[in-house]
Parts: C-alpha cells; sequence; structure tokens
C-alpha cells in the first residue's frame, strides 16, 4: 500500500537525518523533493500546496532550527502534517440511534460498495456484536441483489429479500420494517450505481436518503482512481449528506493520491480501508498510522491488534501446552500454523505494517509470498499422518512421492523438512517454558523459501512472533 509514496518519501527523508543544522536552503530543497513525491502519487494541487506551506511555516521556526537534531525534528514535522492531513485520529461510525441505525452506501459502479457493505456488515457483527441486515435497493444492475445475498451468507448476517420490479424506496423502507422486528441493531442499505455521476442516480439516493434519515451515509470509491476519487467524493458530498468515506483496494493502490486529498477536499473523513478481497479485510482508518506507513515506519499498533483477532487462541494453548510437556512439534503443527498465517490478508498486507520494510530490497521482498504458503501446505497435505508425526522416515521414495502428490520439486520437499528440523531444534527449548532464550535463538526465522527477512538488515524484528502465536518461525 502506497508503495511509491513511501519510496520517495524515503529518499527524500533520507538525507535529514544526518543534517548537523538546517537552513532555508535546504529546506527549500527538500520541500522541492516532497511536493513532486506528493504530485507523482497524484494528490490533488490545491492539497499538495497547502501541505507544503503548512511544513515550511513550521521547518523554519526556532524549534526546528535550534534543535540538537533538526532533521529529526523535520521528519516529526511533516508525519504531523501527513496525519492532519487525513484527519487526525480514527472516527468510528455513529449509531448511537434508535435501532435500527441505518447506514446508507454510495458510490460509481465498480467501487466495490456491495462487498464492502459485507465486510461492513462482517466487521460490525464480530468486533463490535452488532445484529446486523443487509438490502440492496439496486435494481438495475444484474445480479446485484443475488451478489448480496450471496456475500451475505458468507459473512453470515441476514439479507433482505428484494426484486428488480421493486422501487428502492419501498424496498428499503420494507427492509428498515422488517430490521425493527426482528431486533436488528444496524441496517446497511447497498445501493445503485452508476457508470459516472448523472441526475436520475443522484435524484434516487436522495430520496433514499430523505426516506431513511440514515445515522451514516458512506460514500465507497475506489482508492486507485487517486485525485479522481477526491473529485468524486465531492460531487457526491454536494449532492448528499456525507458523514464518511470507504476507500476501497487500497492494497493495490501505490501511490496514495485518494488518502491525502479526500479530506481536504470534501472535509470528511476516511472512516475504512478496504485492504484485499477477503470479507475481513476491512481494517479502521487511523491516519497517524498510515502516515507512518507512508514514512517507512511501518504500523505495529494495527498488526498487534490484527494478531489478536485472527490468531485462534485455542489452536496456540494447544500447541503451547504440548511443548510445555515435551510433546515434539511435527508437521501437522507446522502446517495448522502456516493457515494460521494466511488468515491475515496475505503476506504483502503483513509486511506492509512492518517498520523498515521501505528499506528491504525487492529481491528479498519477492521471496516472500503467498504462494510460497500454499505451496508449503500442499507440500505437508500430501504427506501420510504416519509421515507428518514422524518425518524422519521420509525418504527418497517418499519424497519423489509427495513432490508429485503436491505439484512440487524433490528440493522443495527438501528444502522444507530441512528447515523443519531446524525449526524442532528450537522448539525444544520450549520444554522447560524456556520460550525467551529460544526467541533470542531463533531471531525472526520466516518459513521455507522466506528467509533473508530477519537478522541485521532484514525488516522483520528479531525474535518475530512467538511459537504458538499464530506464525510459524
Amino acid at each position: 500500500m502506497f508503495d511509491s509514496l513511501q519510496e520517495r518519501f524515503g529518499e527524500v527523508l533520507k538525507g535529514l537525518r544526518g543534517q548537523a543544522r538546517l537552513t532555508e536552503d535546504n529546506i527549500k530543497d527538500t520541500l522541492r523533493e516532497v511536493r513532486m513525491a506528493l504530485l507523482e502519487a497524484d494528490v490533488a494541487l490545491p492539497v499538495v500546496r497547502g501541505f507544503v506551506e503548512r511544513v515550511r511555516e513550521r521547518a523554519l521556526g526556532a524549534d526546528v532550527t535550534k534543535s540538537l537534531t533538526p532533521g529529526q525534528v523535520l521528519i516529526k514535522i511533516v508525519n504531523d502534517e501527513l496525519t492532519a492531513l487525513m484527519g487526525e485520529s480514527n472516527e468510528g461510525l455513529a449509531l448511537n440511534v434508535q435501532p435500527p441505525a441505518v447506514i446508507l452506501m454510495a458510490g460509481l459502479q465498480g467501487s466495490g460498495k456491495t462487498t464492502t457493505t459485507g465486510k461492513l456488515a462482517r466487521f460490525l457483527k464480530e468486533r463490535q456484536g452488532k445484529k446486523v441486515m443487509v438490502v440492496s435497493t439496486d435494481v438495475y444492475r444484474p445480479a446485484a441483489i443475488d451478489q448480496l445475498e450471496s456475500v451475505a451468507k458468507d459473512v453470515g448476517v441476514d439479507c433482505f429479500p428484494s426484486t428488480s420490479d421493486q422501487q428502492p424506496t419501498a424496498i428499503a423502507e420494507g427492509a428498515v420494517a422488517a430490521a425493527k422486528k426482528q431486533f436488528k441493531d444496524v441496517l446497511i442499505v447497498d445501493t445503485a450505481g452508476r457508470l459516472a455521476i448523472d441526475e436520475a442516480m443522484m435524484a434516487e439516493i436522495q430520496a433514499l436518503e430523505a426516506s431513511l434519515s440514515p445515522a451514516e451515509t458512506l460514500f465507497v470509491v475506489d482508492s486507485m482512481t487517486g485525485q479522481d476519487a477526491a473529485k468524486t467524493a465531492k460531487a457526491f458530498h454536494d449532492a448528499l449528506p456525507l458523514t464518511g468515506v470507504i476507500l476501497t483496494k487500497a492494497d493495490g493502490d501505490a501511490r496514495g493520491g485518494a488518502a491525502l486529498s479526500i479530506r481536504e477536499v470534501t472535509g470528511k473523513p476516511i472512516k475504512f480501508l478496504g485492504t484485499g478481497e477477503r470479507s475481513t479485510a476491512l481494517e479502521p482508518f487511523h491516519p497517524d498510522r498510515v502516515a507512518s506507513r507512508i514514512l517507512g515506519m511501518g504500523d505495529v499498533v494495527s498488526l498487534v491488534e490484527e494478531v489478536q483477532q485472527k490468531v485462534d487462541h485455542q489452536q496456540a494453548e494447544k500447541l503451547a501446552k504440548k511443548l510445555k510437556k515435551g510433546k515434539g512439534f511435527d508437521l501437522t503443527d507446522f502446517r495448522d500454523q502456516l493457515k494460521q498465517m494466511s488468515q491475515f490478508g496475505g503476506m504483502a498486507g503483513l509486511m506492509d505494517k512492518l517498520p523498515g520494510m521501505g528499506q528491504v530490497p525487492d529481491q528479498v521482498k519477492n521471496q516472500v509470498n503467498d504462494k510460497e504458503v500454499v505451496k508449503l501446505i500442499a507440500i505437508v497435505d500430501s504427506m501420510t499422518p504416519m509421515e507428518r508425526a514422524h518425518p524422519q522416515i521420509i525418504k527418497g521414495s517418499r519424497r519423489k512421492r509427495i513432490a508429485m502428490g503436491s505439484g512440487t520439486q524433490v528440493q522443495d520437499v527438501n528444502k522444507l523438512l530441512k528447515q523443519f528440523t531446524q525449526m524442532q531444534k528450537m522448539m525444544k527449548k520450549m520444554k522447560g517454558g524456556n520460550m525467551a532464550k529460544a526467541m533470542r535463538q531463533m531471531q525472526g526465522r520466516l518459513p521455507p523459501g522466506m528467509g533473508g527477512m530477519g537478522g541485521p538488515g532484514g525488516g522483520m524484528p528479531p525474535g518475530g512472533f512467538p511459537p504458538g502465536g499464530g506464525f510459524p518461525m
């Protein structure tokens, strides 16, 4: 996420860290580079101008020029202004109204409204314990209603039935009545989109808004459209009393122009980021954390929250007890850890939150990919229960069979077994509960084929994640 912007800012700020003193000239040079980085990221020009001017005013102040580490102070100013530009802090949904609280989803066709409706329903159900119902008022797009029904089933929430021959307002009003009867906390209304802004679409959604008086009217927009996203958001804001924005496809957005422009252009906060295809890939938008990512400092807070939410704690506890009793860590345990990793929205999303990833060479980053995890799981799945429990019996003919069964090469199996043997030795140190000592020796090891990230120069912090905490070492 925002890779190119992170890379450019990394280059700009790298030269500042060693500056003994800052002058008007080198501040000017730095801000010229900052300006170019923001324009290349497709940030709206008025936003860039305002941002650079604010940084300039603060950079020329006494706090910077008199500081013992002026370069670091200037980096902090850039960080603070990026955070302020995007809204200071996360603004949650205002759902403290008479239930059901109605959330109206607006946006252009293809922005991801329907899938985001499902993601938001799951978020409210699992993170906030809400009873949620969804409804589609898109009577124009073929199979739109069927799509939402499928999404609702996938995330485990009720979907109010509707048909393409009904009026959108009638559908929505019927859904509100049903939600009241069923004591639902939240009703999310998925509306029709168009390929472009037009009067008919705006009139229809305005009628829905007037009829429902929603607690939240959220504009859903594709972040990869850059400053066009901010322009579209402004058009919707002029027609509707928007309360916030959801940026979709942020995981594929290397530039970040939309995230940096929308708040300034519309005055409305970004409330969520869509970060992948999975129904769990929706995260609250925290400006301070995103600014930290852009400046290459990672987002450890979000990473810890994600671990707490998605790790199977029962499975982790079971493994910890097994190790404490002196029972060996086998290939079944290894596979379970790999499956846990796949719950985190992919390795790219995981790495994006780690500090220092901007300085890790691309050839190293490219070793860490989701296909490698899938391949490892396939290799272990091709083994018999006996082989998983006793890896030492896997010799020549068995290795060939496992490689053939998993669609891999014998050398892939050899590599997995070699790394697994090293892991097993480390896990034996857990027998006496001496986890700290073992962690120091592990130095953040990753699964086979994902080496190079730990240790000096690597982006992974020493020690990585604890065994049994949902990650293989």
